[in-house]
């Protein structure tokens, strides 16, 4: 059964990152568009690696939210939109001021290759970018403003991605507790994750009970998958990880390690999905590719 579930996992985001890697292509502008620097910093960020999850999350809640077993058209553009925006973050948290870290999905960061300048100038086109494929999605006009407004949210200063990256920086300088760390947490990797699953059921029409679900099974899976990626970071190399180990730790990063213990942090994440999922007992079989993929986050090595 494990070994059906996990085939199953890669065949689900090996199709999720194609269709994802060829909305991509087309909506990003190409290597020759003038400015040139700026389109391959872009690029070589985008297409660094990765296994798009957020965007397959997106897509397969829209699937489950649909029930046809289809992905509504259009969805693959929602979810590049989504991979732009966590791509943008990382470029920026890789930077000197920030993280200051040379290797990302196992290749240069953009500032290593291109310098900061162009680095930070690639991370503002890709949020930019971002906005502008989400202002023409394919749905109606009210569900394209309620995902602008979600994602905007999500990635913002209050509670946010951009919340969660100022209190981890801040964090360096203070002992961790539990509630500063799940704070960091929800904000800086939760939130985006979350809002991947919130907007692809927003898109495929979800109704508000739908959303509601969506959002707590959000809110527990995108803890578990940050509570993981602590573990990984001082439990794995830098090869497997594909950015350097040990990070958080020389930077007395707050992590949930740091206040609980590798053992417990991966029984916390466990528990976590399982919890997610009762958010997802009422689609029934729909939800087997959903959770599929999120029990992915808290299984994963790298």
């Amino acid at each position: 059964m494990i070994t059906k579930m996990r085939e199953s996992v890669r065949e689900i985001l090996g199709q999720g990152a194609e269709l994802i890697d060829h909305a991509l292509d087309r909506l990003l502008p190409s290597a020759e568009q003038a400015p040139i620097s700026i389109h391959r910093a872009m690029r070589h960020s985008v297409f660094a690696g990765g296994k798009r999850l957020r965007p397959v999350l997106c897509m397969e809640t829209a699937r489950m939210i649909v029930g046809s077993g289809q992905v509504p058209q259009g969805v693959e553009e929602l979810g590049a939109a989504i991979e732009m925006l966590h791509t943008y973050s990382l470029i920026h948290d890789d930077l000197p001021a920030l993280d200051n870290d040379d290797l990302r999905r196992g290749k240069p960061t953009c500032h290593v290759v291109f310098g900061e300048a162009i680095a930070i100038l690639a991370g503002d086109a890709l949020q930019t970018q971002a906005y502008e494929v989400l202002a023409r999605l394919q749905c109606p006009a009210p569900q394209t403003v309620e995902i602008v407004r979600s994602i905007a949210q999500a990635t913002g200063s209050v509670e946010g991605m951009i919340a969660g990256q100022v209190m981890d920086l801040e964090a360096e300088e203070h002992e961790p507790t539990a509630e500063l760390v799940e704070a960091i947490h929800r904000a800086k990797t939760g939130a985006l994750i979350r809002v991947s699953l919130v907007s692809g059921g927003i898109y495929s029409g979800g109704s508000a009970a739908d959303i509601e679900r969506l959002r707590e099974f959000g809110r527990k899976a995108g803890l578990a998958f940050q509570i993981i990626d602590d573990v990984l970071d001082v439990t794995q190399n830098s090869t497997q990880l594909g950015k350097t180990a040990g990070k958080d730790v020389a930077s007395e990063k707050a992590t949930w390690p740091a206040v609980y213990g590798v053992e417990q942090s991966v029984k916390d994440a466990e528990r976590l999905v399982d919890e997610a999922f009762a958010q997802l007992t009422v689609y029934g079989e729909r939800a087997d590719r959903l959770k599929a993929v999120a029990r992915y986050l808290v299984e994963r090595t790298h």
